[in-house]
């Protein structure tokens, strides 16, 4: 397998990873926590800090609205229990 189709791959993962967790608004982030040792806060923390290794700016809002789908607070106030 070529560089880029394993990309590519691991992109699709990680999009349907995040498409799962939207899907999945009742499992709250203490759980995945307490389960696999990361949480949604964590994937947006990761997403911006490989950013930063490009050499792209990002904030932690800005990560975790890519993450979310929407603000950490909106999902917050809507989703947190």
């Amino acid at each position: 397998m070529d560089n880029n189709t394993k990309k590519e791959l691991q992109s699709a993962t990680f999009e349907r990873l995040l498409n799962h967790l939207d899907e999945r608004k009742d499992v709250q982030n203490i759980d995945i926590m307490n389960l696999a040792g990361f949480c949604r806060n964590c994937l947006s923390r990761w997403y911006r800090e490989e950013a930063e290794k490009k050499s792209i700016t990002i904030t932690d809002d800005e990560a975790r609205k890519h993450v979310y789908g929407m603000s950490y607070l909106e999902w917050k106030k809507k989703y947190q229990k």
